[in-house]
């Protein structure tokens, strides 16, 4: 089938964005009063950050799109839990509730599933114990299960060993609950959601010369917030469309963050056409739509390490749009993928060379060789939900016969992935 027989049209709605839907639910909790938070997102991912929190005392309503929240306050005494933190497949979940452990007088264990529990936690135990806290790692690495014996911690300064949104979250809530300053600085820029919440909930938070810091506070003030469309998942939509022979999709409500638009830039100057109808500064984030046009040639690209922290979780779908691309594409400076939900760079290699494009791994990154060719094959997600939902879009073209192994891995993050795929063919 030709290319330009492949059509696609109409409008798609992502699901809250999952990195502010994680805070929302914590912020909600530690606030004084009653928050309302309204499209958030309703993935395991995020069920995994409420379960955690009522472990701890908290009271949080099952997840879904509209809740309504009692805050309880962030230092008020909870009890010890009664049983492991079960986090599932979350490492935000994980990272920022540690710090949230830190500061309580009692030992908290984390635990999750076989790919969490392979994650790295030293690089967040460090800066935890510098503060006093005492981490215990329970198996013979650093990873999960995690004990974090908590009590009083002390200020500290902080330089992080790598740009990390969640290092530098766990640092600052640590600080919250325990009402003390710290400060922590970032190698790089790296999204900024946790400090920009909580500037809007009334807390001191200031970034000055790549330092942030935040001095303590008495209270939260209540949550009243719309949650964006998560761009990451709109990612694979906008590809979606840039992969079709004709056509456009509307992407609405996403997110709109220089910290997040690190895809949108690149697949521009792939040569895709992807236009923004931005409406303006809502709830601390800015959102608007994306429309993006099929029937483009795509041309192939490099992308250097001052450009991955503001992609970090669309680059398997960049390497797999790469893939239908003109020429070659070269991504440098991603070392961090390698310690994601999977080795994501070894699994985007592995996959596409397994549907017949030529690839390979660089230590820190891929290279990705664009070919005409029908595409077929079977791939290995290793239960990672950014492995799947980028070679799903790519199979749901008609030159491509692709099998995804286990598509209930998306559910993660985005659980009506597979319909609104399948919605935007015409």
């Amino acid at each position: 089938m030709s290319r330009t027989a492949d059509v696609v049209g109409g409008r798609v709605r992502v699901p809250g964005d999952k990195s502010i839907s994680h805070r929302a639910l914590m912020f909600a909790a530690f606030a004084t009063g009653t928050s309302h938070v309204r499209g958030i997102l309703q993935s395991d991912d995020v069920k995994s950050t409420a379960a955690v929190l009522r472990a701890l005392g908290w009271s949080i309503p099952n997840v879904r799109e509209t809740m309504r929240i009692e805050g309880a306050g962030f230092t008020s005494r909870l009890g010890a839990p009664v049983s492991r933190l079960e986090c599932g497949n979350s490492g935000t979940t994980t990272r920022l509730m540690a710090g949230v452990a830190a500061a309580q007088p009692f030992s908290s264990t984390f635990v999750g599933d076989a790919s969490l529990s392979r994650r790295p936690m030293r690089r967040v135990a460090a800066p935890l114990e510098a503060m006093g806290a005492r981490v215990e790692f329970l198996e013979a690495h650093d990873g999960l299960p995690m004990t974090v014996h908590g009590g009083p911690l002390h200020t500290i300064a902080w330089e992080l060993p790598v740009a990390s949104a969640q290092l530098k979250s766990a640092v600052l809530l640590a600080g919250l609950c325990a009402g003390v300053p710290v400060r922590v600085k970032e190698p790089a820029p790296t999204r900024d959601h946790t400090e920009r919440m909580l500037s809007s909930l009334g807390v001191n938070v200031a970034v000055v010369d790549g330092w942030v810091t935040l001095q303590p506070a008495e209270r939260l003030a209540p949550l009243d917030l719309d949650v964006p469309g998560d761009p990451s998942s709109a990612a694979f939509f906008v590809a979606r469309a840039l992969l079709a022979g004709a056509g456009s999709l509307r992407v609405e409500n996403v997110l709109r963050s220089p910290y997040r638009d690190g895809f949108l830039r690149a697949v521009r100057r792939m040569g895709g056409t992807v236009e923004e109808r931005r409406d303006g500064e809502r709830d601390a984030d800015a959102q608007g739509d994306l429309v993006a046009h099929g029937g483009a040639t795509l041309r192939g690209i490099s992308v250097g390490r001052d450009e991955v922290t503001a992609m970090i979780d669309e680059i398997p779908m960049l390497a797999v749009l790469a893939a239908r691309a003109d020429g070659t594409t070269e991504v440098r400076g991603a070392e961090e993928l390698r310690v994601k939900e999977s080795d994501r760079i070894a699994a985007v290699v592995q996959n596409l060379r397994a549907v017949g494009v030529e690839a390979h791994e660089l230590p820190d990154g891929l290279v990705v060789q664009g070919t005409r060719a029908p595409l077929a094959g079977r791939v290995h997600t290793h239960g990672d939900h950014r492995i799947a939902m980028a070679f799903a879009v790519l199979g749901a073209t008609p030159d491509c016969s692709i099998t995804v192994d286990d598509p209930d891995c998306v559910s993660v993050s985005y659980p009506g992935f597979w319909q609104d795929l399948a919605h935007v063919a015409r």
